[in-house]
C-alpha cells in the first residue's frame, strides 16, 4: 500500500494540530499531535482552535513543509480523509474555526515559503461535549501509524 505521507514530507516539518477537543470530532487535530508527539521526525504544534495565535512559533521552525491536520467537510463518510494543497484548502476552508484559511495560509507561505497540505478528515460530529466518534478514532489510528512509518517529534511547542 502507498503511504499517503510518503510524497508530502520534504526538509524540515512541522506539524500543525488544529480543532476543540471538547467538541466530538473537531478534537482530531490535537488528538493527531498528542499521538505522533516524540515519534516522528517533525516538530509538533497542537494550535488548539486558533492558530493564528501560533504564526509566530511556526515560521520560527522555518519549516520546508507544513502539514495542517483538521477535520474538514470533504462531503464524504466519516473518518474519509485527504491531503489538500494550499490551493484546495482556501476552496474548503476549515469547518469549525472562524478563521480566514486564507489569509493563515498566506501569511504562512510568505513568511515560510514552505510547502502547505492539510490533511483534511471527514467529522461525523462536531457537538461539543462529545466524544471522537468512532469512524474518525479509527482513522486516527490508521494515520498516526501512517505518519510514523515515513517520518519516524523532535520538539513539542504549545
Amino acid at each position: 500500500m502507498n503511504n499517503i505521507f510518503r510524497n508530502v514530507f520534504k526538509g524540515k516539518v512541522v506539524i500543525v494540530g488544529v480543532g476543540n477537543i471538547m467538541r466530538g470530532d473537531d478534537a482530531f487535530g490535537p488528538k493527531f499531535i498528542e499521538t505522533v508527539y516524540q515519534k516522528v521526525d517533525a516538530t509538533c504544534i497542537d494550535v488548539g482552535s486558533a492558530p493564528e495565535n501560533y504564526i509566530g512559533k511556526i515560521t520560527k521552525e522555518r519549516p520546508n513543509t507544513i502539514l495542517i491536520v483538521d477535520v474538514v467537510d470533504l462531503g464524504k463518510e466519516p473518518g474519509d480523509y485527504e491531503i489538500l494543497v494550499k490551493e484546495d484548502i482556501v476552496k474548503s476552508g476549515f469547518t469549525t474555526h472562524d478563521l480566514s484559511p486564507r489569509m493563515f495560509l498566506d501569511f504562512l507561505g510568505k513568511e515560510t515559503e514552505a510547502d502547505i497540505f492539510l490533511l483534511g478528515v471527514q467529522p461525523k460530529t462536531l457537538e461539543f461535549g462529545d466524544e471522537i466518534s468512532q469512524s474518525v478514532a479509527k482513522t486516527l489510528k490508521e494515520l498516526t501509524n501512517l505518519i510514523i512509518e515515513v517520518k519516524t517529534c523532535t520538539k513539542p511547542i504549545s
